[in-house]
């Protein structure tokens, strides 16, 4: 019996009229590879709503794994992230000009919770894939921190078996032509999802590997 991997991106936010994370997901929705079935799902970059999406879809599709992807402008590799904090605060409005400061996720949540995904693991493949990447230990504390965090609380409580992560994505070239900021092709990233999502489905356990940060 096959693995499915459900993998969500964002409608584009802020002045981007395209999001990268989007993009790559909707190439990737459909394909089997190694036995893997990858479902992709857009998400709106709306605080509280997009954890209410990605729930709707876990619940119709009944994945094995679910990886949430999201930009991160100014970074140069395909990042898995390590931790979700129970926070919003948020530097800029989101889609529907919610702006939460200094507020939980979750009241009655915990203050954090770590992803169920072999991370370096992902990261390895991805480097063997050709594709720059690393593991991030900070998801920001934007949507992309709160879909993650919520992912995390509702798979705890609801679908322990169900594995889950979130993944932040450089921006492409269109995106980084007047800001000199760095970019990855849309082909790259697409590999490098790919890629991850494949591992993710078939290891559990993840690898000993250096990955960590000095700040």
């Amino acid at each position: 019996m096959g693995k499915k991997v459900l993998i969500t991106g964002f409608d584009p936010f802020g002045k981007d009229t395209v999001n990268p994370a989007l993009e790559a997901v909707k190439q990737l929705d459909g394909i089997v590879v190694d036995d893997v079935e990858i479902i992709a799902q857009e998400v709106p970059t709306v605080f509280h709503k997009s954890i209410e999406v990605v729930i709707t879809a876990i619940e119709k599709h009944q994945p094995d794994v679910v990886i949430c992807v999201g930009q991160a402008g100014g970074r140069t590799q395909v990042t898995p992230e390590r931790i979700a904090i129970n926070i919003d605060d948020a530097r800029i409005p989101d889609n529907q000009q919610n702006q939460p400061i200094d507020e939980p996720v979750y009241a009655d949540g915990p203050a954090a919770y770590f992803t169920t995904l072999p991370v370096k693991h992902m990261v390895l493949a991805m480097k063997k894939a050709g594709v720059p990447a690393a593991v991030s230990n900070t998801a920001g504390t934007f949507v992309c921190n709160h879909i993650f965090y919520g992912l995390m609380h509702y798979l705890t409580s609801n679908a322990p078996t169900v594995r889950g992560g979130f993944i932040h994505i450089p921006y492409i070239p269109e995106q980084a032509t007047d800001n000199g900021a760095p970019s990855l092709s849309l082909d790259t990233i697409v590999q490098g999802l790919k890629a991850a999502a494949i591992v993710a489905a078939n290891e559990r356990e993840d690898i000993k590997v250096i990955g960590g940060t000095t700040h």
